[in-house]
């Protein structure tokens, strides 16, 4: 399941970003590339067909609002291993989410936030929900599901999707709101023109528009 060859050397990278290495509570092993030096921490997952250096652009944009964010690569990609690596729909993939919250919260974060593309936001949200994430402030989804337990999903939720976003099951839209209508207030629901999924909307006319919705909502008192 390597889907993606890590590029990036151990230390600090280009444009300040700097690579960490860290340790999920089973054992796995999970590379992950940091942007800015802010008080609030924010964590980046990708979705199936990306990698940690797919957020490059956004994650330098957030760097510079204020965030320190973590972009990761799961288990399987990259560099990164660990149980499971192996299996993408039995993998623990919310293992190397706690891991990344918890090196944000170890190093000083004084809030932390998620966003995740796909089945990266689905992982964030599972994550979310163990104690051991802690508070969670703000939550963004780019057409990721909710999570296991939608309604237990804590702190702020923003859930970004593509009007025509589809699959060979059909529209993603309607298959999302029945568990996207669970989550608890405060959330708010955007859906922007176009077909584009998830982390594909920063490759369309409507990545301006995502990226300012997304900023607006991280940064919002």
């Amino acid at each position: 399941m390597r889907l993606f060859l890590a590029t990036a050397a151990f230390g600090v990278l280009a444009f300040g970003q700097q690579h960490v290495t860290l340790k999920a509570s089973d054992g796995g092993v999970i590379q992950a590339d940091l942007y800015g030096a802010g008080p609030r921490g924010l964590v980046l997952a990708h979705g199936g067909r990306f990698n940690k250096e797919s957020w490059a652009p956004q994650a330098r944009v957030l760097a510079q609002k204020g965030f320190r964010v973590l972009a990761l690569d799961f288990r399987g990609y990259g560099q990164s291993h660990g149980p499971g690596d192996g299996d993408f729909f039995q993998a623990p993939f919310h293992l190397d989410a706690l891991a990344a919250i918890r090196h944000l919260r170890d190093t000083g974060a004084t809030s932390v936030s998620l966003m995740g593309g796909s089945f990266g936001g689905n992982t964030l949200a599972t994550a979310a929900e163990d104690p051991a994430a802690g508070a969670i402030d703000r939550i963004v989804l780019l057409a990721g599901g909710a999570g296991a337990h939608p309604e237990r999903l804590r702190g702020r939720k923003l859930l970004i999707i593509a009007r025509n976003d589809a699959n060979d099951d059909g529209p993603r839209l309607p298959r999302l709101r029945p568990d996207w209508d669970k989550v608890p207030e405060p959330k708010r629901l955007v859906i922007v023109d176009g077909s584009a999924h998830a982390q594909f909307l920063f490759g369309t006319d409507q990545a301006e528009r995502v990226l300012h919705e997304i900023v607006a909502f991280l940064t919002e008192p």
